[in-house]
């Protein structure tokens, strides 16, 4: 009744720049992962992904939610709320746990996050500028940057990324910890829409994939 993750929760697409490609902060590999399962069409017996959620043993809720946000508290309060009425009640929930979460699990979420694609044809010059903004900004706050990229056209994602980048470099480090646990949530949140919408992949991202 499970599946790949690959095949229902969003990643961003990897493609083959010109250029020097950036390194990747990846989701470690847990053995046993399971992800939410869409529902297949003409396969009678396979419950909605929302039923799937309420219904599946704790710790496969937990693996199917670590791939939205790696976070274990995070997976742990929301499998141990189930069921939910419906995907708003879930979503409304992730909202609130991400909002409830330390620091310190804040650092251990951004350490999992991969770092955002550039659209295909992308030359090397465009990876230099990327690189050296992810440099100043991980050297001024001291973690990844993440950017939830959902519904940015793919011609704009350098553009957006750059000048998120850029701007978020002139916070203050409290300041910039607020933006961050909120991008975190949108992502969390994307994520995991699209997982129980049985969605593609979504281009919702942290810094370059």
């Amino acid at each position: 009744m499970t599946s790949q993750l690959s095949q229902h929760l969003p990643t961003t697409h990897t493609r083959r720049p010109q250029g020097p490609t950036l390194s990747a902060h990846r989701l470690p590999d847990l053995p046993g992962r399971v992800a939410i399962p869409a529902q297949s069409r003409g396969a009678p017996g396979t419950p909605p992904p929302l039923e799937w959620f309420n219904d599946t043993p704790g710790p496969d809720a937990e693996r199917a939610l670590l791939s939205c946000l790696h976070s274990p508290r995070w997976a742990r309060l929301l499998a141990g709320h189930r069921p939910y009425p419906d995907t708003a009640s879930l979503l409304a929930a992730a909202d609130e746990a991400t909002y409830d979460l330390s620091p310190e699990e804040i650092a251990e979420a951004l350490a999992s996050e991969p770092l955002p694609s550039l659209p295909e044809g992308t030359y090397s010059a465009a990876h230099t500028a990327l690189n050296a903004a992810h440099a100043a900004y991980e050297a001024r706050f001291g973690h990844v940057f993440v950017l939830c990229l959902d519904g940015v056209p793919e011609n704009e994602v350098l553009d957006r990324v750059l000048e998120n980048i850029r701007s978020r470099l002139a916070n203050d480090p409290d300041e910039e910890h607020a933006v961050t646990r909120d991008q975190l949530r949108l992502l969390a949140r994307e994520r995991l829409n699209n997982a129980l919408r049985g969605a593609g992949h979504p281009r919702a991202a942290a810094p370059g994939t």
